[in-house]
């Protein structure tokens, strides 16, 4: 904690309530304005190194382990990536549906866990017509445990709905955590009728508490626009997978980037191509790369990804009650892309209630109980996977040799594509709520908030939530510390 340039440097690590381990740094003026704002990721990830050598068919199983919280986006984009190595990319009915249920239920558990343990606490005890002030809420209540005290059957609804999807992922990749379901070209289990009996029993609940988390996330941005509207958000691109007819679909499709107003930057492009249209630039004060459209540059081609990018580049999406939801999103932009960083609470939980009606729709599929499981064909040396994790489009991408080796594996995380949103949404809740002012544990949680939004995995590792103290020291431009402030 020293000065910089004659700056005060205010430093929150880590950012708490999030998956993985980061921080975030200020630098002050002598007038006490904010002249920069930075999100660093201080971890490194080396999976791209130490899987070469490996077998391939061996990558699905092994990659998952980046996380604890969405592995399954990790096994079925590597095992999308292997389908092309064994030319097995045309998957037999049973093993297409099979994952896309699996992948169903990591999008629920997922969004449950996001919205109901990590972003609740943000967004419960504001006072009436100020969001923004339950960001500074005392921060002994500001937690899962104080969501408990005072919403029980809320946190009873995020823990059961998390529960729920769980359970999913048991029955299709084996494993609650780290399964075995997928396998280069297929699968290697169907749904037993016992199995889809047991998840249908549920179903019905599920659907009704999805219903009411889009409701509590409407009503909580339409209520508060005003203020929600300018809170960390600015225009930007999107980028996402979309269905050949436009529809959403987070399971496969083509890639399709969109600008701040709507206008199409590419469409329906092979992601076997990623890398004509996608680059990534380094920068020495994070680990985390920088992805852009190379169209575009680094300057202006960076992006959004996840579930405002998807909603917002998506035509349409095709189950009756999401697509109905998505309108009324669109509604409040007119029809245009919606740029409103805390707009991705809301379009988090339209995808809730997209994946429980195409869990309903799927659970009822014959094909689930085929006996038909893995397909083959002519041997490549080099595949890409590509499919819409939770946090946003997950790129696998991999080079084998004669061996059966991997000899070349190039990764971009969903976190990765939203490093420079995070940083531009840190730096303006930063300018905008932290210049000329005394700083407290609050403020400072407004920048986390801004964070939270993205549902960012910063090291796609698995981690301990919620569970590291937290120290900011101030410290003034001839580096005397000023204050300090702890928590935990």
């Amino acid at each position: 904690m020293v000065a910089t340039n004659g700056m005060k440097r205010i430093v929150i690590e880590p950012v708490t309530r999030v998956e993985g381990h980061g921080k975030v740094t200020i630098l002050l003026d002598e007038k006490k304005q904010v002249q920069q704002a930075r999100l660093h990721i201080v971890e490194f990830r080396g999976f791209e190194r130490f899987i070469q050598g490996r077998p391939f068919w061996e990558v699905p199983v092994l990659v998952q382990r980046l996380c604890g919280i969405c592995p399954v986006s990790h096994h079925l984009a590597a095992a999308k990536a292997m389908d092309w190595i064994v030319g097995g990319e045309k998957l037999t009915p049973t093993a297409e549906k099979m994952r896309r249920l699996m992948h169903y239920g990591q999008f629920f558990q997922s969004h449950a866990l996001h919205f109901f343990h990590l972003a609740s606490p943000d967004l419960l005890f504001g006072k009436p017509g100020d969001p923004l002030s339950g960001f500074a809420a005392d921060v002994a209540i500001r937690n899962v445990i104080g969501v408990a005290a005072k919403f029980p059957d809320l946190a009873v609804q995020g823990v059961m709905m998390r529960k729920y999807g769980q359970e999913v992922i048991l029955r299709t990749a084996g494993k609650k955590i780290h399964g075995t379901g997928a396998i280069p070209g297929g699968i290697n289990k169907n749904l037993s009728i016992t199995e889809r009996d047991f998840l249908l029993k549920d179903i019905d609940q599920m659907v009704e508490w999805s219903r009411s988390a889009v409701k509590i996330a409407k009503d909580y941005t339409v209520e508060h626009l005003e203020k929600l509207a300018p809170f960390g958000s600015f225009d930007s691109n999107h980028l996402s997978l979309i269905r050949e007819d436009g529809a959403m679909d987070i399971y496969h499709g083509n890639l399709r980037a969109i600008d701040s107003v709507g206008k199409k930057i590419f469409d329906q492009v092979d992601y076997q191509r990623y890398l004509d249209y996608i680059g990534e630039e380094v920068r020495p004060w994070s680990y985390m790369k920088f992805p852009f459209i190379r169209s575009l540059g680094p300057e202006k081609g960076w992006y959004r990804v996840g579930p405002l990018a998807r909603v917002n580049t998506a035509d349409f999406i095709d189950t009756p009650e999401a697509e109905a939801a998505r309108k009324e999103f669109m509604a409040v932009t007119k029809g245009k892309p919606n740029n409103i960083s805390m707009a991705y609470h809301w379009a988090r939980m339209i995808e809730l209630l997209h994946s429980i009606e195409r869990i309903k729709e799927l659970l009822h599929d014959k094909d689930l109980q085929g006996t038909d499981l893995v397909a083959k064909g002519e041997r490549r040396d080099e595949g890409v996977g590509l499919l819409e994790a939770p946090r946003g489009t997950l790129f696998h991408h991999y080079r084998v040799n004669k061996d059966d080796q991997v000899v070349m594996a190039n990764l971009i995380v969903s976190t990765t594509s939203n490093n420079e949103p995070m940083n531009r949404a840190v730096a303006k809740v930063a300018k905008d709520h932290l210049s000329g002012v005394e700083i407290t544990e609050g403020l400072l949680n407004h920048v986390e908030v801004a964070i939270r939004a993205y549902d960012p995995c910063l090291s796609c590792a698995t981690h301990a939530l919620g569970q590291m103290p937290l120290t900011v020291e101030l410290v003034d431009h001839e580096g005397n510390l000023v204050s300090t402030r702890s928590k935990n």
